[in-house]
């Protein structure tokens, strides 16, 4: 028999950052992006509406207003054009409020080649539409690759060199497959990839965004019980069980419910429901301290995605028939006048369930009318 001597396998090439990027939006987290790809070394321009932040950016490296006292890589690079901050871009991550997302995409579109990835960054569910937001992307696009970035990531942490991890997740074509090192994902996380920051890969994008969008309503959830007086029992469960929610939507979505374990899901989770960092958070500590809405943050005009997020992911979730009592919950002490106490009382006391589907069981609540008076009580 003859032998054929085996061809080596070549070396595989490493892949390949971008050279260039393009950050839409100068708010906190759009600035700490923009300096986490400026410190891994890619070409980075970011753009923003206010002439005076991009201003401050390019003299004094910093963004005062946005992200008070952190320093800036002097090779970010600010611009008040959306065209110029575009122009040569490999790639671009879009990182305005969930609400702009529509407007920003439009706008872009007139300037990026189709072939272009782009990354949202905003977390959340188009109200009128039920979209996630790369699907609002994708609308107002021409055929671009739509992603996302998503983690437990507070902005000043990030910026500040903090050790921190988020998800890249962008869709798998058959050629991603074939070829991963090529693919916007991967290329994505290699360009924010530092010494202190941690990409990781994602190709479940349905996943991801749905662990984005809830945790913000279970966040608002947390606050309104801690600031009751409650503690981390009751925090933890919201946690637990928040998760469980997010699951069921992802997987209704046609997302995977082990992605909701990962960072974009559990770990964006935990951060945002631990600290009052967090809007979402914050809100729901005044809220649960019986502070009127109109009057919490001392009566600014702060926007909360939690707060418009409860109703749009119920919304979806009563569409697609997955039942999410926690965000129901929220939802009815912000949206419909519904009584803190009385609401989460009723929570509290609904029927008893078992844990995992599997044991398909449920029955009356043995102490429901009790536990609805005492609860609704710790909360006058």
């Amino acid at each position: 028999m003859q032998h054929h001597p085996v061809s080596p396998i070549p070396d595989r090439t490493p892949p390949k950052p971008f050279g260039r990027v393009a950050v839409l939006g100068a708010g906190s987290w759009g600035t700490a992006v923009a300096a986490t790809f400026a410190k891994a070394g890619v070409s980075t321009r970011i753009w923003g509406r206010d002439i005076r932040v991009c201003d401050e950016i390019n003299a004094k490296h910093q963004n005062q207003r946005y992200l008070a006292d952190v320093p800036l890589p002097p090779k970010l690079y600010a611009v008040h054009e959306m065209r110029a901050a575009l122009d040569g871009a490999e790639a671009v991550a879009i990182i305005v409020p969930s609400r702009s997302i529509r407007s920003v995409a439009r706008q872009m579109a007139e300037y990026v080649e189709p072939h272009i990835p782009v990354a949202v960054c905003a977390k959340g569910i188009e109200a009128e539409t039920g979209l996630l937001m790369t699907q609002v992307a994708e609308e107002e696009l021409h055929g671009n690759p739509v992603g996302c970035i998503s983690g437990p990531t507070f902005a000043a942490e990030t910026a500040l060199g903090h050790p921190t991890a988020a998800t890249v997740a962008f869709p798998f074509s058959h050629r991603d497959r074939l070829d991963p090192d090529r693919s916007p994902a991967v290329r994505m996380a290699m360009s924010l990839s530092t010494e202190s920051f941690r990409a990781y890969v994602s190709d479940d994008l349905t996943g991801v965004e749905v662990g984005g969008a809830v945790k913000n309503v279970i966040a608002i959830a947390c606050g309104m019980m801690m600031g009751a007086g409650f503690a981390e029992n009751t925090r933890a469960a919201l946690i637990t069980r928040g998760v469980e929610e997010m699951k069921a939507l992802a997987e209704a979505l046609g997302g995977r419910r082990e992605t909701v374990t990962g960072l974009s899901g559990v770990g964006d989770l935990t951060l945002t429901c631990s600290s009052p960092t967090s809007r979402n958070m914050s809100l729901g500590l005044q809220l649960g301290k019986g502070i009127a809405r109109d009057a919490c943050f001392d009566g600014q005009p702060v926007v909360v995605e939690g707060e418009m997020n409860a109703r749009s992911v119920t919304d979806l979730a009563r569409r697609v028939g997955v039942s999410m009592p926690i965000c129901e919950a929220v939802r009815s002490v912000l949206h419909h006048g519904a009584e803190l106490g009385e609401t989460f009382a009723a929570l509290w006391s609904r029927p008893i369930e078992a844990e995992p589907r599997a044991l398909d069981l449920s029955f009356d609540h043995p102490a429901s009318d009790t536990a609805v008076q005492k609860l609704a009580e710790r909360f006058s």
